[in-house]
């Protein structure tokens, strides 16, 4: 238990309480050339300093945290004082996702997060099941034995097709597919995000600057034009956009054009990027351990008797669910979790001014060895019900935490579980290189070239 949870935010002794020890930096700069250099590197380093570590982004106080208690305070416990962080609010990702539920703040969320909620039901979502299946099952058929492939761009494309019928429904995939491609581009800015050509990018009419939003102006009328037919038809079909079209608040009013815009770019990029790499990484791991795959199909062999999985399968698919599980701990497409402090409070023993920027790293965390055995090690088998009931709360958060955790956690399992056991049930991939994969860490967690894989009919 963290004894700062009943502590009151702003109080005398939180103001006598010492600001945490962490990396001076350079003079000017502070941290910012060691974190480009490898930020991830740097991330687990700055843990040798403790459970709270200060480092200084040029004029900009950060606190990194590693301890779930402190963790469980700044997400859930103590969440009305912290508000998204400076990177949330920046020019770019403002620009690309506006004011949706990644963004929003206060009483606006609170109200958008209520329209959307029956749109993300269990049931609601159970029935996509069988889209998730059918459009697995033809990528997998388009694969010949012995090819080789790039899984992360397959994966991307996969749930690419996926959230256009879910969210759109079909007759819009040809849009999808413009959209999916100006959003891939629009990601390799934020590769850079603690750089001084970040802060000039975001703040001046730089070429960059203009090529961004000139690309999500592409994306704006797209989507316009969408929400704008989808009005005149006024009718339910079965997808996320007629869902949150027919929301209606307390008060009967509806979310405006420029509330959908946003929250259909938010669930785009959730239900496309980040879904698509949960997958590539557990494809990845599943070639890089034969004793796990072997388990993986021997379980498919056996609930699913060489047939297409349901929903209704998901509970019998456990070890496939626990791949997913560990795939998620070593590499968690949100790699990383930003807050602000309102107002000056206390963690962990250390004082936070207002103001002050807050990182819980879910690499950092969830490779942690006091949590978690052979931190580095793929063990799908750790994940039984004793463990995950010891764990931490915070000790594992890829869905993030609170009352802002993840709206679509159940949806993107679901079509992990699904697509993994589709594909997984006629084929097999292995790596054709034995070379460590490069690590590109932008708006989510990527292999930076790709993954490139043989496909084995079995």
């Amino acid at each position: 238990m963290n004894p700062t949870h009943d502590l009151p935010l702003k109080t005398t002794s939180a103001k006598r309480s010492p600001l945490p020890p962490g990396p001076k930096g350079h003079p000017i700069l502070g941290v910012m050339p060691e974190f480009n250099r490898d930020s991830l590197a740097f991330v687990m380093k700055c843990r040798e300093y403790g459970d709270v570590v200060r480092a200084r982004f040029l004029y900009v106080s950060s606190y990194f945290l590693y301890n779930p208690n402190d963790i469980e305070d700044v997400l859930s416990t103590r969440a009305k004082n912290f508000r998204k962080s400076m990177s949330l609010r920046s020019n770019f990702f403002h620009r690309l996702v506006g004011n949706g539920l990644l963004t929003s703040e206060g009483d606006f969320w609170r109200r958008q997060r209520r329209l959307a909620q029956p749109a993300f039901h269990r049931q609601r979502i159970s029935g996509y099941g069988d889209v998730m299946v059918d459009y697995a099952e033809r990528t997998g058929a388009k694969w010949c034995d012995g090819e080789v492939r790039d899984i992360q761009r397959d994966m991307m494309r996969l749930t690419l097709e996926i959230v256009v019928k879910t969210l759109f429904d079909s007759d819009v995939s040809e849009d999808a597919d413009n959209v999916g491609r100006i959003l891939s581009g629009l990601a390799k800015p934020f590769a850079s995000q603690a750089t001084l050509k970040w802060i000039l990018d975001n703040r001046l009419p730089t070429p960059e600057h203009r090529r961004f939003h000139k690309a999500v102006g592409e994306i704006d009328k797209i989507i316009y034009r969408i929400i704008g037919e989808r009005r005149v038809s006024d009718y339910d079909q079965g997808d996320l956009l007629s869902m949150l079209l027919q929301a209606r608040d307390d008060d009967g009013s509806q979310m405006t054009d420029a509330q959908l815009r946003d929250e259909v770019i938010t669930l785009f990029l959730a239900g496309h990027e980040t879904t698509a790499l949960v997958l590539t990484w557990s494809w990845y791991l599943l070639a890089k351990n034969p004793e796990a795959e072997r388990k993986f199909h021997a379980e498919l062999d056996e609930v699913l008797d060489g047939r297409l999985p349901h929903a209704s399968d998901l509970p019998q698919l456990q070890y496939t669910e626990k791949i997913v599980k560990e795939a998620m701990r070593l590499y968690p497409p949100a790699y990383a979790v930003g807050r602000e402090a309102i107002e000056e409070c206390e963690i962990g023993g250390y004082r936070v001014p207002r103001h002050t920027q807050i990182f819980a790293f879910q690499w950092a965390t969830q490779r942690d060895p006091r949590y978690f055995d052979n931190p580095e090690g793929f063990d799908p088998d750790r994940w039984t019900t004793e463990f995950s009931e010891n764990l931490p709360k915070y000790a594992y958060f890829p869905f993030g935490g609170g009352p802002r955790l993840c709206i679509g956690n159940y949806f993107a399992m679901m079509e992990v579980v699904l697509v993994l056991a589709t594909i997984g049930r006629q084929l097999k991939l292995s790596l054709v290189s034995d070379e460590v994969v490069e690590l590109w860490p932008a708006m989510s967690l990527r292999p930076k070239n790709g993954i490139k894989v043989a496909i084995t009919k079995r």
